[in-house]
């Protein structure tokens, strides 16, 4: 069965979940009345299924073409999608009205992006890494460079990357040696080499704008030596137009183990003319900027993934015939029962489900996080907003794709030997999503940002708030005998996650080892407790139709589901929660040559 966009699941998040029309006296909420959304939700499902999908396993075995003149053949269809991709305005859709965008919440737009990347995750990322550039201009450039670059990044009509990585150093991006030397007219002259520049070079767009990392010449050392450049593929002329051809070079694509279709690039710097964005050695800060919003990009590619991965193994459980169920045939004019009946394959599939669902209402909570911390007229809200969005970034972009990872991983397992070759799709939902665990800040730093920064951040402040959230939820809700077995789950969790935080106050400080040791581990308890939450209050939005008499399927199975999580994923917090109270003396204690 091809990808099936999850049109209703998703309209269910928007409109009776997080209620997005009582924010409608908010700047770009007004525009987003539930009918408008409605329209935007069903459409993005047609084009991306109609229009993207198809072209998935296209991308995958074509792959991207180097050229000796340093350009590069996308696969077959993905030039002709792209440009009704911007023609039917979809990159515009979050974007700021004054530069052309649409200006709808971001988590409105978070669902288009979904389903763009459940159907063809390398197709998306252009766009994706375009808006990314698109908010570091807006974030911190001149008004002059807001004017030229923000309309044509917007639409999609301009392609955009970030040039970070350089082969010495990823992470660790005070190494960087790529220098930027003055030419005393408002110009850079930009030289060195990047890599792993996700869409550096393509030819469905007219222009490319690079967003590169470099050290100004007598700068700082480290970090606090690094500024933030604007560098065009084509110089825009007098009129705005693509002019000269810069000096950025692709000299190569990197083979990879998945998203073929993405331009994966080996870029060079020779010279190449650029523009300082803001204040010199103040760069690192605009590009996190653009970093954080591809985190939270990232986590929605692991729940993309697993979403398509999760379709393909549903429908191949329901159609493949082997052996008979353990309480009598359920086929029985057949030779054997689908493979759906037996238990072990149900529990994939609905530790699958229960993931995919829950993360979703967690990722467009936080999204909604994100909106009120800009559009909120009240200090106290946007100051709750602004936090979640720090603390839960890291949860989401680490939680999320290891958790993708695990349900692509089960659904090659239910396809057996079937999904372990190229027959079938999921073998590529496999391959294109080990890559969001990597790239934007591994897992394992992920972690570390939550446990090292992000929670002891303002006293705490953020941690506390939802901690306290939860209580009120919990207390609000508890008395309702439909949802007492969600918020005593909610309830338990949040308990252990507080233990935790508590234990890593008191032994993190004391020995650094021990808050490394655990942070995968916190990180993991964090996000289990964070569905949980999202379970919640899905339930309450189910039980409240239930309740009002509506008798769709939709919202008893959404009950089902959310009682699986509670019994059956949830009890993984007392593994975490034991696992990092060990602390790092055991983890530490060999020597390095006895690996």
């Amino acid at each position: 069965m091809p990808y099936q966009p999850p049109v209703r699941d998703h309209l269910f998040l928007l409109r009776d979940v997080l209620e997005i029309e009582k924010y409608a006296n908010l700047p770009g909420f007004a525009d987003a009345s539930i009918d408008v959304v409605e329209q935007i939700v069903e459409e993005a499902g047609r084009f991306t299924s109609e229009v993207l999908a198809p072209l998935n396993p296209v991308g995958d075995k074509e792959g991207c073409v180097w050229n000796p003149d340093h350009t590069v053949k996308t696969p077959t269809g993905f030039k002709e999608a792209y440009a009704q991709l911007v023609e039917g305005g979809w990159p515009a859709l979050g974007s700021d009205p004054a530069y052309g965008g649409q200006g709808l919440p971001h988590v409105v737009n978070l669902s288009f992006s979904e389903m763009s990347s459940s159907a063809n995750m390398a197709f998306s990322m252009y766009p994706g890494l375009t808006h990314g550039a698109y908010s570091a201009i807006l974030n911190g450039g001149s008004q002059e460079q807001k004017d030229l670059y923000l309309p044509k990044l917007a639409s999609g009509q301009w392609g955009g990357t970030m040039n970070l990585t350089e082969p010495h150093c990823g992470t660790d991006l005070g190494l960087l040696r790529t220098k930027a030397v003055p030419q005393g007219d408002g110009t850079y002259k930009i030289t060195g080499g990047k890599i792993w520049i996700s869409g550096g070079e393509h030819d469905m767009a007219e222009n490319i704008v690079h967003l590169v990392l470099a050290r100004i010449e007598g700068a700082p050392a480290g970090t606090r030596g690094i500024s933030l450049f604007i560098v065009p593929k084509f110089i825009p002329d007098a009129d705005g137009k693509p002019g000269e051809r810069n000096s950025v070079y692709c000299d190569g694509l990197e083979e990879k183990m998945g998203i073929h279709g993405n331009a994966t690039c080996v870029i060079r710097h020779e010279e190449s003319i650029g523009w300082l964005v803001g204040e010199e050695n103040k760069g690192l800060s605009l590009m996190f900027v653009m970093m954080n919003e591809a985190r939270i990009g990232v986590g929605l590619q692991g729940l993309a993934q697993a979403e398509a991965a999760y379709q393909a193994a549903a429908s191949f459980a329901k159609e493949r015939l082997q052996g008979r169920s353990l309480t009598g045939p359920k086929n029985p004019d057949g030779p054997a029962d689908p493979i759906i009946v037996h238990p072990d394959v149900r529990r994939m599939l609905m530790d699958s489900r229960a993931i995919i669902e829950g993360g979703r209402a967690f990722l467009f909570w936080t999204a909604l996080q994100g909106d009120l911390s800009h559009a909120s007229p009240d200090e106290a809200v946007r100051q709750k907003g602004g936090d979640y969005m720090a603390l839960m970034t890291p949860v989401v972009k680490a939680f999320l794709t290891d958790k993708g990872l695990d349900v692509c991983s089960n659904a090659v397992q239910v396809h057996g030997g079937s999904g372990y070759t190229e027959h079938f799709p999921v073998s590529q939902y496999l391959r294109d999503v080990r890559i969001a665990l990597i790239y934007e800040g591994t897992n394992g730093v992920q972690a570390l940002d939550l446990v090292g920064r992000k929670l002891a951040a303002d006293g705490g402040r953020a941690v506390m708030t939802f901690f306290a959230e939860v209580d009120a939820f919990v207390k609000a809700n508890g008395g309702v005998a439909e949802l007492k077995p969600f918020t005593d789950g909610l309830a338990r969790a949040k308990e252990k996650l507080q233990d935790a935080t508590m234990w890593l106050m008191q032994n993190g400080l004391a020995n650094p080892d021990n808050a490394g040791a655990a942070s995968t581990n916190y990180l993991h308890l964090f996000g289990l407790t964070a569905l949980a939450y999202a379970w919640a209050m899905m339930a309450k939005a189910a039980q409240a139709k239930i309740a009002g008499g509506d008798s769709d399927p939709f919202y008893a199975n959404k009950l089902v589901v959310g009682r699986y999580y509670m019994e059956r994923v949830l009890p993984e917090t007392d593994a975490h929660l034991a696992k990092l109270k060990t602390g790092a003396e055991l983890m530490m204690a060999l020597p390095a040559e006895a690996f």
